[in-house]
């Protein structure tokens, strides 16, 4: 079977209402399938009943279950597609997310649903974790998960939130910066940096770079891959499927 995953960067485009920009998106992934089973795990300031509440609001014409509701979340991730469910990740905080999938041992279960072709749509947190490690998260580590391996449903690495902004007088690092100290150190490993209102999205082998946006910014590209010391700009409609090709042909 295929993967059939969306990887949107953010779920707010500028002051749009939580997921606007992405429903067209999130819709044309689901088909015809309106029930979400929703992982609230990044979730730390507010709690996981609260998330699947924002959620439900925002896409009304689905019915969202959080996963935290089961007493064996295993089974509902293995049973996922057999009860015509998409797996929905959300964002928050990347190292809690990952490290309470390991600890409730979910993780094995959510790639082999993917692999299962189990629709999979994530945003921020819930996309970075599709990435081979979540070592260009942008988060705090307020927690230490027992690894930093993700789902590899990808192999290369996700920035989501990509910005190249740089505030007049900030003279921390900038995320190219810090991307390029990843790079640095590992120059065969790509990172796909996306900005806010775009997807990645994976589906019958094919890879391409979406846009959920109703009008683009100002800016020049909407991301970049980095790679080794090169960064090559990518725009919304791209095929990247190469980027899949190339490295399992490594």
């Amino acid at each position: 079977m295929t993967a059939h995953v969306l990887m949107l960067s953010s779920s707010r485009q500028g002051n749009e209402p939580y997921l606007e920009h992405a429903r067209a998106l999130i819709f044309a992934h689901l088909g015809d399938i309106r029930d979400l089973l929703f992982v609230p795990y990044a979730a730390v300031t507010q709690t996981y009943d609260a998330y699947v509440e924002a959620v439900s609001r925002a896409l009304p014409e689905c019915n969202v279950t959080g996963l935290h509701t089961f007493t064996d979340p295993v089974a509902a991730l293995n049973n996922a597609k057999k009860n015509n469910q998409a797996i929905v990740v959300g964002g928050g905080n990347t190292f809690h997310l990952l490290s309470t999938l390991y600890s409730q041992a979910l993780v094995v279960p959510i790639k082999h649903a993917i692999a299962d072709c189990t629709p999979y749509i994530g945003w921020s947190a819930g996309s970075n974790i599709c990435g081979q490690t979540i070592r260009t998260t942008n988060d705090m580590p307020i927690i230490e998960p027992p690894s930093f391996d993700a789902l590899d449903i990808v192999p290369f690495q996700l920035n989501p939130h990509y910005s190249d902004y740089q505030p007049p007088g900030h003279n921390g690092e900038t995320r190219d910066q810090r991307l390029a100290e990843f790079t640095a150190l590992n120059p065969t490993t790509p990172v796909v940096a996306i900005r806010e209102g775009t997807a990645l999205k994976l589906s019958e082998y094919t890879l391409t770079f979406e846009d959920g946006r109703e009008s683009k910014g100002s800016e020049e590209h909407d991301g970049f891959i980095f790679l080794g010391d090169e960064k090559t700009p990518i725009n919304a409609g791209d095929d990247l499927t190469h980027l899949l090709n190339a490295i399992a042909a490594d």
